[in-house]
C-alpha cells in the first residue's frame, strides 16, 4: 500500500505566507480564472449562490494571485468571483450597490505554477457538501438567533420564503432516506415541510415527487400540479382519521367490533338485517343490543353496521333469502357496480380535495395589483347576462366565499364583503367584481354530485367555461394553478376542438 505525501513548502515561504496575510478589495471585473485552477467541471455559479451575492456580497474571500496584465487569476473561489461579476452586472438596474471582492493577494504565488494547483485541489477536494439534515438544522439556528431585518435579509440570501424557520423546523421530521429522497427530487424547503404532513399517507413521497416532475417539465416555475396532489393527499388522510375516529368512538363507547373478533366468529357474524328473532320477528340494533353478540362494523361512510357475532348459539334465524346462482354476465355486472361505486367515492374525494386549491389561486388572482384582463371580461359577462344560477347564489346570501376571496381568515369570515371592500383602491373595481363572479360559481360546483348525476361525469358548458379559465390564468402566471386530474376529466368534453382534432 503506498501512501501519497503534500508537498511541503520551504520553510521560509511557509513563514512568510503566515506573517503577511495580504487581503485586498477587488473589482470584480479584474478577476479571471487562474490557468491552474484544480476545478475544471462545474465551475459555473448556481442561481442560489447568485441570489446569496446579490444580497450579500462574497462574505468569504477568495484566493488569486497577480497576472502581468494587470488582472488576478482566482485559482480558490472562481465560482463565488463569477457570482460577483453577475451580481454587478444588474446592480445598477436592481437598485443595489457594485460590490468589490475581498481576495487574498498570493503574489508569493507568482511562478509556483505547481504548488497553486496543490492549494487550490486542497480546497476543492476538502470541500464537501453537508447532508440535507445537518444543513436544514445549520439554516435554522442561524436564523433563529438573528433579528427581524437580519433574518429576512439571510433567508433571502438562501433563497428561502416566508416561514423559514417553521419550514426547517418541520422538514428534519422526516427521516433520513425521505429527507434525501426529497432533497433530490427537487423539493423546495416549503414542499419538504409539506411532505411530512402527509407521509403517513401510502406512496405520498412518489405521488408529490411525481407531481413535482409535472411541474418542472412545464418549466414555468410554478406548483400547480404539486398543490393539488397535496390537497387530495390532504383529504385522503383526514378521510383515514375520520374513519379511525369513527371505530375510536364505537370502541370507546363499549361496543365491539367485529374486526377484533377471534377468526371463527368472523366467519360466523352475520349483519341484523339479514336476522330475525326466534319467532321470525326482525331485528333492530336496539332489540339487539343486550345479545352478548352484539357487535359492529364501519360501512362506507362510517356509520355503524350491527352484527351479531353467532346468531345460532344466541337464538337468531337467518332470514330466509333466496340465492340464486349467478350467471357470468350477472356476476361481471356485479363487479362492474362494485368498480363503479369505487370510482364515485374516489373521484367525489378528488373533487372535494380540488376546492383548497383553486380557491386559493382565486384569493391570489383577487388580492394582485392588476386582474388579468381575461378574468375581468368572464366577470363583467356574468354580471351583465346574470345567468340564473349567479341569481340563485345571490338570494342565499352565503358570503363567506366572497370575503375569504377578499382578504377575510377564518374568524373573521362573517365580516360583510362589503367592509373588506373597503380597504380596496378604486382601480381594484374589476377584481372586486371578478371575486364576487367566482364565489357564485364556487357555490355553483362545490358539491360532486347534482340531481342524479356527477360533475365529473357531465359538466354544464358554463362551469367547464369557469374551470377552463382558471386553468388559462393559471398557465398564464407561470404555472402556478393547473386543474387536479378530476377537473381535467370534467372539462374534457369541453375543451376547443383543435384542427388536427376535428
Amino acid at each position: 500500500m503506498s501512501t501519497t505525501l503534500s508537498p511541503t513548502p520551504d520553510a521560509s515561504v511557509q513563514q512568510q505566507e503566515e506573517a503577511n496575510p495580504h487581503i485586498e478589495l477587488l473589482d470584480a471585473s479584474r478577476l479571471v480564472r487562474d490557468e491552474h485552477n484544480a476545478r475544471e467541471h462545474d465551475t459555473e455559479p448556481d442561481e442560489k449562490l447568485i441570489t446569496s451575492v446579490k444580497e450579500l456580497g462574497v462574505e468569504e474571500p477568495i484566493s488569486v494571485r497577480p497576472r502581468p496584465d494587470g488582472t488576478y487569476g482566482v485559482f480558490k473561489g472562481w465560482r463565488r468571483a463569477q457570482a460577483a461579476q453577475i451580481a454587478n452586472e444588474t446592480a445598477g438596474q436592481d437598485g443595489r450597490p457594485v460590490r468589490t471582492v475581498k481576495a487574498f493577494v498570493r503574489a508569493d504565488l507568482v511562478g509556483r505554477d505547481g504548488y497553486t494547483r496543490f492549494l487550490s485541489l486542497v480546497e476543492n477536494d476538502n470541500r464537501q457538501e453537508m447532508g440535507a439534515r445537518d444543513t436544514l438544522k445549520a439554516q435554522e439556528l442561524a436564523l433563529v438567533g438573528m433579528d427581524e431585518v437580519d433574518q429576512a435579509r439571510a433567508a433571502k440570501a438562501m433563497g428561502l420564503r416566508r416561514g423559514a424557520v417553521k419550514h426547517l423546523r418541520t422538514a428534519q421530521k422526516l427521516d433520513d432516506a425521505t429527507l434525501r429522497q426529497a432533497t433530490a427530487g427537487g423539493m423546495d424547503l416549503e414542499q419538504t415541510a409539506q411532505l411530512t404532513e402527509v407521509e403517513d399517507v401510502p406512496q405520498a413521497t412518489q405521488r408529490l415527487l411525481k407531481a413535482l416532475a409535472r411541474d418542472q417539465a412545464e418549466g414555468q416555475g410554478g406548483r400547480g400540479h404539486w398543490d393539488q396532489e397535496f390537497a387530495l393527499l390532504k383529504e385522503e388522510q383526514a378521510s383515514s382519521q375520520a374513519r379511525a375516529d369513527a371505530f375510536a368512538a364505537l370502541k370507546e363507547s363499549g361496543v365491539t367490533l367485529v374486526s377484533s373478533l377471534p377468526y371463527g366468529q368472523k366467519q360466523s357474524a352475520k349483519p341484523l338485517s339479514g336476522l330475525t328473532t326466534g319467532l321470525g320477528a326482525p331485528l333492530s340494533a336496539d332489540k339487539h343490543h343486550a345479545c352478548p353478540g352484539h357487535c359492529a362494523a364501519l360501512d362506507e361512510d362510517n356509520q355503524p353496521v350491527w352484527y351479531c357475532a353467532d346468531p345460532a348459539t344466541h337464538g337468531h334465524k337467518v332470514r330466509k333469502q333466496p340465492k340464486p346462482s349467478l350467471t357470468a354476465e350477472e356476476a361481471e355486472r356485479a363487479a362492474q357496480k362494485s368498480a363503479e361505486r369505487a370510482q364515485v367515492v374516489a373521484c367525489n374525494r378528488a373533487w372535494k380535495a380540488a376546492a383548497g386549491p383553486r380557491q386559493q389561486f382565486i384569493s391570489r388572482l383577487v388580492r394582485s395589483k392588476a386582474l388579468p384582463d381575461q378574468a375581468r371580461l368572464f366577470a363583467q359577462g356574468v354580471l351583465l347576462d346574470l345567468p340564473r344560477f349567479y341569481g340563485t347564489w345571490a338570494d342565499k346570501a352565503d358570503t363567506k366565499t366572497l370575503a375569504r376571496f377578499l382578504g377575510a381568515s377564518e374568524e373573521d369570515e362573517r365580516t360583510m364583503p362589503s367592509t373588506l371592500a373597503a380597504s380596496f383602491p378604486k382601480a381594484r373595481l374589476a377584481n372586486l367584481v371578478f371575486a364576487q363572479v367566482a364565489a357564485a360559481y364556487e357555490a355553483d360546483i362545490r358539491e360532486p354530485k347534482v340531481f342524479d348525476t356527477f360533475l365529473w361525469k357531465k359538466m354544464h358548458p358554463r362551469q367547464a367555461a369557469y374551470l377552463l379559465l382558471l386553468e388559462s390564468l393559471g398557465q398564464a402566471d407561470s404555472g402556478s394553478y393547473a386543474l387536479s386530474e378530476v377537473e381535467e376529466q370534467a372539462v374534457a368534453a369541453h375543451r376547443p376542438k383543435t384542427p388536427d382534432a376535428a
